[in-house]
């Protein structure tokens, strides 16, 4: 075997459905040997003997090996291994890392595409990310075959519009934006003027909406609607113990994507473990090991990850944050699952950053999961968390629709807290059932927490959870201070709103009623409704 570098040159571009020059390959079966080289554009060039050529496909699998892999923890195989899958892609034949193998992943500006099936096996793959050449570049990305298009048509769209007059040949992701409106407007150190609006959702061929991903916007103006061929197949990830050695830049929003991108529907990742080594007094955050986006119908099974430690930068409220950083993140995408999933991090531990971070997503799942915490940043459509641990972030989300959490154990300041930057906005109902509450700072335990003043434009009329329904829950408060009056449902959201005379510029549309039944506080102190008896004056509590 011969593995052969000719040059390689930096490039800066952007990633996107198609391949680019950092994952286009130029397959070849000539006489002589399997090699694999580079030209000066930085393309693979890979030549396939007519001989391994029939191997290949009569056993219908390729290691990585075959095209030139060392596998040792030196040499850099990167090149190696996205040219074995750049050949798995184009003849659809599943791809196997050599057993007990251990790959070295340099900083190269380089992807390797993933579209058939990948058994990471036992083998191991360190990843460099010390001297990185593009930062925005993942490692892997799994991506479709079939690629989007521009919709034509459609004009507006309705919330909770049943379907769309337009026929397909298959299911497809429809993304629809409107540039002309604002939402999101965050506020607090991390303020920003707002994102576009964007909703996502599925059709199938007939054009009906899929109700279980409702539209959740009306959009009296499309400035862009792109459709994305579903895959009807499942493609699975298995194994690989993948270990991360931290960059060490400056402690600022340079964000990386060194990682397991996954941009296509229906895929299953199972088994994968991740680990961080080499992490230091700086360094910059991580955008998510796994990254999910841009499509639907994805399951994180029996995996093990890692939290990433915490940093701090000047905000651009021009004070200090706290960066979020993440191991797991989800942006555009339906109906995600992390299934029996855990970290290597104390999930209590605050040196280290909670493990997920989402944006405009709808239905997703924890289950059977022990993370340090759940987060909804520009809104989840539907959340269910069961059978599972949060720790020392929680669970934070904004949202509509319903949140479900059940059999699980919430160890944090609030059991769900409203995030205040997006308004503590929630269109919809939560149920709490057969969970226990530990709150981390019992003096302020609320089961809701949140922070609204009414003056301050979101882009979207905010809510509070419509109705709430608590069931079998536990609360953990034994060991209480000497003036502690008991736990309250609601956090105070709003100290200045003690009268009628406080006005709100944009009105919070408030919570009607909490049903509540067969409640057991462990300090024996009732349960509040909230400090703030004004604001919460009109909500009806049931109790059984």
């Amino acid at each position: 075997m011969k593995y052969s570098l000719l040059i390689l040159l930096f490039f800066s571009f952007s990633l996107t459905y198609g391949q680019t020059k950092n994952t286009s390959a130029t397959i070849t079966s000539k006489n002589g040997k399997t090699e694999v080289s580079i030209t000066e554009n930085g393309e693979l060039l890979i030549n396939v003997s007519p001989q391994d050529l029939q191997k290949f496909q009569k056993n219908k699998l390729v290691n990585y090996s075959d095209f030139g892999a060392v596998g040792d923890g030196k040499a850099d195989d990167i090149d190696a291994i996205a040219a074995t899958h750049a050949f798995a892609n184009q003849y659809q034949i599943p791809v196997k890392a050599n057993s007990k193998a251990k790959y070295y992943i340099s900083g190269k500006g380089r992807t390797a595409l993933i579209q058939t099936n990948t058994d990471f096996g036992d083998a191991s793959f360190i990843i460099d990310d010390t001297q990185v050449e593009n930062r925005n570049l993942p490692v892997f990305m799994v991506s479709s075959m079939l690629k989007p298009f521009k919709l034509k048509g459609i004009t507006s769209l309705k919330k909770n519009q049943e379907k769309i007059d337009l026929k397909f040949n298959s299911t497809h992701l429809i993304t629809v934006t409107n540039a002309t409106v604002k939402q999101y407007i965050r506020f607090g150190a991390n303020q920003n003027n707002g994102k576009a609006q964007t909703d996502i959702f599925i059709v199938d061929k007939n054009g009906n909406v899929d109700l279980n991903a409702p539209i959740i916007w009306d959009f009296n103006t499309i400035t862009d609607i792109t459709a994305l061929p579903m895959d009807s197949t499942t493609l699975t990830l298995k194994g690989g113990r993948f270990t991360t050695i931290a960059n060490k830049e400056n402690s600022k929003y340079n964000y990386y994507s060194r990682g397991i991108s996954i941009r296509r529907s229906n895929v299953v990742v199972e088994g994968l473990e991740h680990r961080i080594t080499g992490e230091g007094e700086t360094g910059a955050p991580y955008g998510g090991f796994i990254n999910i986006g841009d499509c639907a119908n994805v399951t994180v099974k029996n995996t093990l990850l890692t939290g990433h430690k915490v940093y701090t930068t000047i905000g651009a409220a021009g004070v200090p944050v706290s960066m979020g950083t993440y191991d797991l993140s989800v942006n555009k995408a339906l109906n995600i699952s992390f299934i029996n999933c855990s970290q290597t991090n104390d999930i209590n531990d605050s040196a280290y950053w909670g493990l997920l971070g989402s944006n405009y997503c709808k239905n997703l799942l924890y289950d059977g999961c022990s993370f340090s915490r759940f987060d909804a940043h520009m809104g989840v459509a539907n959340a269910t968390i069961r059978n599972s641990k949060l720790g020392h972030q929680g669970i934070n989300a904004i949202g509509s629709g319903k949140f479900l959490v059940e059999n699980s154990t919430i160890s944090s300041r609030h059991l769900i807290n409203l995030r205040p930057d997006y308004g503590s906005t929630w269109e919809g109902e939560f149920i709490i059932r057969n969970c226990t509450f530990k709150p981390s700072n019992i003096k302020l335990a609320s089961l809701i927490g949140g922070a609204y003043s009414g003056q301050h434009d979101f882009g979207y009329t905010c809510y509070m959870p419509e109705k709430i329904t608590i069931e079998n829950l536990r609360i953990d408060d034994s060991k209480y201070p000497t003036d502690y009056e008991g736990p309250a449902i609601f956090a105070n959201f709003n100290p200045k709103m003690v009268d009628g005379a406080y006005q709100e510029k944009f009105p919070y549309v408030k919570t009607k009623e909490v049903n509540i039944k067969n409640l057991n506080i462990l300090s024996g102190k009732p349960l509040r409704v909230s400090d703030n008896t004004y604001m919460f004056r009109d909500v009806k509590v049931n109790k059984e």
